[in-house]
């Protein structure tokens, strides 16, 4: 097998991972020719898990939602609207507590098997007994280990029951349905990986439920299927040919781990990719230039924060939490460091989303900064830890953050590290600052106030970990108004609600929310029908042709 008649795209590849792709390929692969095959440069080293039951980060929502089906989808054309997947229909009782769903007839997953109804419910069962970070979007309806199988359960082949314990408001219900946890596995596959184990912490059945081989493995039925993932080297996607709805029209996607904007930049201008995904506002303004390049833009709901773990006694004081949101220069940020790829945001709903605020209150302040850090007894300022992703512009946002902080006096010591290092850290709340973004898990304001908000329980055991219990904060009047906006019916008046809640959140809380995502990507131009969606799991390669 002659591997210098690989096409284009494998080439892309990195040696070991282009031998593993063609070995694993048809006998007459390598001689493919790149319009079956796409490469994107992306910056991916944030991905700990592909089973849906665990993957909380970005990028693998952004895989498992190219791989997996689910009962229902995010309309991206319309993000108000909820359309089917593999449900044929829904109906919600009067009363708002049992949602009925009946499934699309003669459906298969990638490894041939029937999609059936009781795969919908083993993989509801799976979510709540693994009880996994994304776990409480299911367990906020009242479910538990106890009581899954009776709340979630087939009637039927083709029929799918949920009961919820509270009468939310149904469009509340469907849209936490859409998130990746919700994604459906194939239950006869998974179950030949199960793993025995002792009860513990991480597993507190007899079985893993087959979680340590869906880590790296695949058991979906979406438009492609996940061949092989190698942290921090390539992700290969291949086309299932069982796929139910329109086949994918590109035989395979590779994403190639690349860190840097330049680098992407110059793989995509030498033809070694077809898509960068990580552009920086320079290398963006070069690949508009380029008359064999084009770009693309879209409105993300992901934002852009730095957050205060009040384990930290200094970083616990009002004032100073005050201090951090006006030792921030937002203008110079947005003019250089996120031209193109970011707008100044100060609040934590995203623009686009229902309650969203646009207030910017914030500007660098130095002198109000420093009046706040004298009254926290504090006029010296004191020395702090960052923790920062190695991406841009993560790190010259946090270099520029270093900087004015310490016009206050305020000295922070940067400690880059790759994405799982620093998700690691901060998951077990071993931070002083952490750096970072959050995206939505489904299209409803309620999954961004509940994370910014909400923390029952503080205790390092908690097993519900917001991004509130992270940094060790607690706010009670908040938490009570965020689940008291789940049951207004009137959107016009829920929207309201979550505007005050975020007025009061800007007032007190240890977060300091900076920009929201424009996402970016710079292409050839013979891709076709690329497009980016609305959240990080809905950027779909499948429509993509060359």
């Amino acid at each position: 097998m002659m591997i210098t008649k690989m096409s284009r795209g494998f080439r892309a590849l990195s040696a070991g991972a282009a031998l593993s792709l063609l070995l694993m390929a048809a006998p007459n692969a390598y001689a493919a020719t790149p319009k079956d095959t796409l490469v994107e440069g992306f910056a991916f080293d944030d991905i700990l898990s592909m089973d849906p039951a665990e993957a909380y980060e970005l990028s693998a929502a952004e895989i498992t939602g190219n791989t997996y089906s689910l009962l229902v989808r995010l309309d991206i054309n319309d993000t108000s609207k909820i359309k089917a997947d593999i449900a044929e229909s829904w109906s919600v009782s009067d009363d708002h507590l049992t949602y009925t769903f009946k499934l699309k007839p003669g459906l298969k997953f990638a490894s041939g098997n029937p999609i059936t109804a009781e795969d919908v419910a083993w993989s509801f069962e799976r979510v709540v007994k693994l009880d996994k970070s994304p776990a409480f979007i299911f367990t906020q309806f009242g479910l538990n280990g106890d009581n899954v199988t009776e709340k979630a359960k087939a009637t039927d082949p083709n029929t799918f029951t949920f009961t919820v314990d509270k009468p939310y408001a149904p469009s509340f219900v469907l849209n936490c349905l859409t998130a990746t946890v919700a994604e459906v596995v194939d239950k006869k596959l998974v179950l030949q990986h199960v793993k025995p184990v002792t009860p513990s912490a991480d597993y507190k059945y007899d079985n893993d439920f087959g979680n340590a081989w869906l880590k790296t493995g695949f058991a979906g039925s979406g438009p492609f299927k996940l061949r092989e993932w190698r942290a921090n080297e390539a992700i290969v996607l291949e086309r299932n040919e069982n796929y139910y709805g329109e086949k994918a029209k590109l035989n395979r996607v590779i994403y190639r781990f690349m860190k840097e904007s330049s680098a992407q930049r110059l793989a995509l201008e030498n033809g070694d990719i077809d898509v960068a995904r990580n552009l920086s506002p320079t290398d963006l303004q070069a690949v508009e230039k380029n008359p064999q390049l084009a770009s693309t833009s879209a409105p993300k709901g992901t934002i852009y924060y730095m957050s205060l773990n009040q384990k930290n006694a200094n970083l616990a004081k009002p004032e100073v939490q005050q201090a951090f949101k006006w030792l921030v220069d937002y203008d110079a940020i947005g003019k250089t460091l996120i031209k193109g790829i970011g707008e100044i945001h100060q609040t934590f709903e995203p623009k686009g989303m229902l309650g969203s605020l646009d207030d910017n209150p914030f500007k660098l302040d130095v002198a109000k900064a420093k009046e706040l850090l004298a009254k926290a007894g504090l006029p010296n300022g004191f020395s702090v830890t960052m923790d920062v992703r190695s991406v841009e512009p993560d790190t010259g946002i946090a270099t520029a953050i270093q900087q004015t902080l310490g016009q206050a006096g305020i000295k922070v010591e940067i400690i880059p590290g790759d994405g799982k290092q620093k998700l690691t850290k901060y998951r077990a709340r071993g931070h002083d600052i952490y750096f970072g973004n959050w995206g939505p898990d489904y299209w409803d304001p309620h999954s961004n106030a509940d994370t910014f908000t909400t923390n029952d329980d503080n205790s390092d055991t908690s097993t519900n970990k917001t991004l509130v219990w992270r940094n060790t904060w607690t706010s009670p009047e908040l938490e009570k108004e965020a689940k008291a906006a789940l049951f207004e019916a009137d959107a016009t008046k829920r929207g309201a609600m979550y505007q005050d809640i975020q007025k009061k959140f800007l007032e007190a809380s240890p977060f300091v929310i900076l920009y929201q995502q424009t996402e970016v990507a710079g292409y050839r131009k013979d891709v076709k029908d690329f497009k980016l969606g609305p959240s990080f799991d809905n950027n779909f390669v499948w429509p993509i042709s060359k």
